[in-house]
């Protein structure tokens, strides 16, 4: 009977360890309780940096791209990533339903207004932009991801060279207004003009019905042959919509008038983005992503937004952590460090790490429910890391908490969110290319208490 007691005791003994150790790195990250033990336990808690973690980027497939409260158009040729070009399908909106543009509207013109939300990238390099009308039904309530494309009529109904101007204002009939881009849809041909302002009655009576008679645009960008940059223009400043300026034939006193087809949150939009199939790429980047040369993420990784490149991370023997021993994981924290210096191109300010299982399901780590500041992925610009804190996670991995097989990602875009954003960098690998620097290296730094 004693002995049934004493097991009993010590199982007891050994469940409420495990729930003190974890309790207390959950609720305060920088405690690993040592100072709370007796000086003989401390003897128990050790910290290793050394258990193997495998990583190389791989291709992301697309990103969901629809419903985005703003529009990336641009091209950036990245001497490391090659040719990123970004463009837009969108929908117009009538500004009052039942418009009447009179018995002989004549247009003057019609300028397509892009409002200005921010850059990634070079932008006194020129830029490119090419606009031509959709001629597939699309719909606010579909699901659109970023490998998308929609059909258009061949005829090309602007095409635009300009450098961007994103904080110089613009002076609109004497009033200045908010930087915007100005595109003259009436230069190379007034079909479009004249298809709104001679519009059936029945096709201007409602949005629906206008839809039904004109699509949309497709905004597409040319790719950059040299640096470029990624414009976001917001579909919330009131700045961007299609205008048209025309007056009425027959009426001379109306001289100056102006209808505009609004771009807003209720439009249906997307964007489309391509990589040029990385053709541009660095060798390196080509070897992981196009070649699935898993070995060079030991030397350095790759990270990019909008659908771009994602590092895949294994740690094959976590499963077997502690030798056969009855271990707690006080804290377990993976880290990554910036291996570019330039910041001409931003690093991502945030990165996000998810679980996807064998059939593609994705979800949160458990460490991601406390929060921001305890799990990590914010960009530490003095010491230029990213560091995630995934202690619950691997508790759960030593302790065979996951029955399915999973992969962890690394990503710029999380899918869950679907937030695109331009960004990208290039992180030290787990054995980095300098010979003797291991200071940069991803790694996995545990901080474990042996119970037993």
């Amino acid at each position: 009977m004693n002995t049934i007691i004493t097991k009993l005791s010590a199982a007891l003994l050994t469940g409420i360890l495990i729930l003190l150790a974890v309790y207390s790195c959950k609720k305060d990250p920088y405690q690993i309780g040592v100072d709370l033990l007796p000086p003989t336990d401390t003897l128990n808690v050790k910290t290793t940096d050394t258990c193997l973690v495998q990583a190389f980027s791989v291709r992301q497939d697309s990103i969901r791209t629809d419903k985005s409260g703003s529009l990336h158009i641009g091209s950036i040729a990245d001497p490391v990533f090659g040719k990123i070009t970004s463009s837009v399908y969108t929908q117009l909106l009538l500004e009052s339903e039942g418009v009447d543009f009179g018995t002989h509207p004549v247009l003057d013109s019609l300028v397509l207004m892009l409002g200005y939300a921010g850059h990634y990238g070079d932008t006194l390099t020129p830029q490119n932009i090419k606009v031509y009308e959709i001629s597939e039904d699309f719909s606010y309530d579909s699901i659109y991801y970023s490998n998308k494309t929609l059909k258009t009529y061949p005829t090309l109904l602007a095409d635009r060279d300009f450098v961007p101007k994103l904080s110089d204002s613009v002076s609109l009939f004497g009033k200045k207004v908010g930087p915007h881009l100005r595109i003259n849809m009436s230069k190379l041909s007034n079909y479009l003009g004249n298809k709104i302002l001679y519009a059936p009655s029945t096709a201007l009576a409602s949005n629906t019905a206008f839809l039904a008679y004109m699509k949309g645009l497709y905004i597409k960008a040319t790719p950059a042959g040299n640096k470029g940059s990624m414009l976001n223009f917001s579909i919330t400043n009131g700045l961007s919509e299609l205008v048209a300026y025309y007056h009425n034939g027959n009426d001379p006193a109306n001289d100056s008038l102006q209808y505009s087809l609004l771009i807003n949150s209720s439009c249906a939009r997307f964007t489309h983005v391509d990589h040029n199939g990385y053709i541009d790429a660095s060798q390196d980047l080509k070897q992981q992503v196009l070649n699935h040369d898993s070995a060079k993420g030991a030397g350095q990784l790759y990270l990019q937004g909008m659908a771009g490149v994602k590092v895949k991370v294994k740690f094959p023997y976590m499963r077997n952590f502690g030798l056969g021993r009855s271990v707690a994981i006080n804290e377990a924290i993976l880290e990554l460090k910036n291996l570019e210096t330039d910041t001409s191109l931003a690093p991502p300010a945030t990165l996000v790490m998810l679980r996807q299982d064998s059939i593609g399901r994705i979800s949160y780590l458990p460490d991601y429910s406390e929060g921001t500041g305890y799990f990590g992925g914010t960009y530490n610009v003095s010491s230029r890391t990213y560091n995630f804190r995934i202690t619950e996670f691997m508790q759960k991995v030593i302790q065979n908490g996951y029955s399915g097989h999973f992969d962890l990602y690394i990503l710029v875009d999380n899918p869950i969110t679907s937030v695109p954003s331009p960004n990208r960098i290039v992180l030290n690998g787990t054995k980095p290319l300098i010979p003797g620097d291991n200071s940069g290296r991803l790694r996995l730094k545990v901080t474990y208490t042996i119970l037993h």
